[in-house]
């Protein structure tokens, strides 16, 4: 049940977002969700799931269903305008990371009232996001750039055909390389590193494949005439 709301939600978010793109020739909305998808990956992540594929079970931080859809997005803003404005998409995702970071700080450190008893469980869980944010932003800034140079370079090399191609080949090794970066640094001396690095890497693939055919169906959108005159 869980895995068909999620394909429902990726249908609904990223049309939406590519609605609106074509609708107004803007990113700002497709930033928009990217942001906060990055955002909320993060806070998830500090939760490790675990994932039964009916062949094995896999673990992997909770964040990682919403953060594999930031590569589709990335792909979405590369197709449309170009590597520059995904680079600057990147960059505004990790200036709010970093805004996220000192607010949870900020928060964390203030006397809690006397009669409020959740202070330990809320220092347990947003104590940590920190740490998870701070791994985050070295394997987010390798890897979502690096999967803008590799999505910009097959579009160059192939003349802008074979959509799935470069929609495969930037996704699944930058998602890889996130995965080996960020998972040592968020986790080390907290859980089994490997198991968590093999569960991670494995759905990250399985979301990069199942994101072939709704890049094609937001690709329709964008090129599609607009449904609604300009006002």
């Amino acid at each position: 049940m869980s895995v068909v709301l999620w394909i429902l939600g990726i249908t609904c978010v990223t049309l939406l977002g590519s609605w609106y793109t074509k609708r107004y020739n803007r990113s700002d909305l497709l930033i928009a969700m990217y942001v906060t998808f990055i955002l909320v990956s993060q806070i998830l992540a500090v939760k490790i799931s675990e994932f039964d594929l009916g062949f094995g079970s896999f673990y992997a931080p909770s964040g990682i269903l919403v953060f594999s859809i930031t590569f589709l997005l990335t792909d979405i803003v590369n197709e449309k305008f170009g590597r520059k404005e995904t680079h600057r998409m990147v960059f505004i995702a990790f200036i709010t990371q970093v805004i996220m970071v000192a607010f949870f700080w900020l928060g964390d450190s203030l006397r809690p009232a006397p009669f409020w008893t959740m202070q330990d469980t809320w220092s347990e869980i947003f104590g940590f996001v920190p740490r998870v944010t701070v791994a985050s932003w070295v394997s987010f800034l390798v890897s979502e750039n690096l999967d803008a140079y590799i999505f910009s370079w097959f579009k160059k090399r192939t003349g802008g055909r074979h959509l799935w191609a470069r929609n495969v080949f930037s996704s699944l090794p930058s998602l890889a390389i996130d995965t080996f970066i960020f998972i040592p640094l968020a986790f080390w001396g907290v859980a089994s590193l490997w198991p968590l690095i093999m569960g991670q890497v494995l759905l990250k693939w399985l979301v990069g494949f199942i994101n072939i055919p709704f890049m094609y169906i937001n690709k329709s959108v964008l090129v599609s005439k607009n449904c609604m005159a300009q006002r």
